[in-house]
């Protein structure tokens, strides 16, 4: 029996220290320290569709009610992410951008993503005095100091609100519009390029939420 409880522990430690580790809280109190607060996170969701708009969001948490389980979007399964953003919305200050697939070809994809950033800190009910963002560039036009964050959504959990935030509301926009623009299967696939999309898109050729400046949809 001791040896059969032994390795159940060994076992359950083996699966403990298999998990990955998650985003925290450090970045937004070394920043706090410094006199920047409040501190906000930003994200977007949708660059790499070939239809639909980019979809940025920003979070200002509360330190002392922070959402157990925050990671990156990508990391979570779409119910555990309704679930969190219900949360994010209940105790947080959050704000949602967009930039459409017209101005997505317009500007590109990069300025249309950071314009999008740009405008969701501008929404937010407080001004922060810094904004963590994911990846290498920092939104340009911020009013306080940014931070870039390579994969800052699986290292500040207010980077990685602001991507489940921005991930839940992109996706309930492409949903609804697969009533508007049926046969596209936006509602499953939500604008990305999977062989049902494609085919779809030969078959009745695109509609006004595709990215035409996007390859195959670009034409030469």
């Amino acid at each position: 029996m001791v040896s059969a409880m032994a390795k159940s522990i060994s076992s359950d430690s083996r699966l403990l220290f298999d998990m990955p580790e998650g985003p925290d809280f450090s970045m937004e109190i070394a920043a706090r320290k410094r006199g920047l607060w409040p501190v906000a996170g930003t994200d977007e969701a949708g660059r790499g569709p070939l239809a639909g708009p980019v979809v940025a969001a920003a979070v200002v948490l509360d330190p002392d009610n922070i959402p157990p389980g925050l990671h990156d979007s990508k990391q979570l399964s779409a119910a555990k992410r309704e679930l969190l953003f219900a949360l994010i919305m209940q105790s947080a200050f959050v704000s949602v951008a967009s930039s459409s697939s017209r101005r997505i070809d317009v500007i590109d994809i990069r300025k249309a993503s950071l314009d999008a950033m740009r405008r969701a800190v501008a929404g937010l009910e407080v001004a922060p005095k810094l904004v963590l963002t994911d990846g290498r560039d920092v939104p340009p036009g911020l009013a306080c100091e940014g931070r870039a964050v390579v994969k800052g959504d699986a290292l500040s959990v207010s980077i990685a609100a602001a991507s489940i935030v921005a991930k839940v509301m992109r996706d309930r926009m492409m949903a609804r519009a697969e009533a508007t623009f049926p046969g596209y299967g936006f509602a499953i696939h939500a604008g990305y390029a999977t062989e049902v999309h494609r085919k779809a898109i030969a078959s009745i050729g695109p509609c006004r939420l595709h990215r035409m400046s996007f390859r195959p949809l670009k034409q030469d």
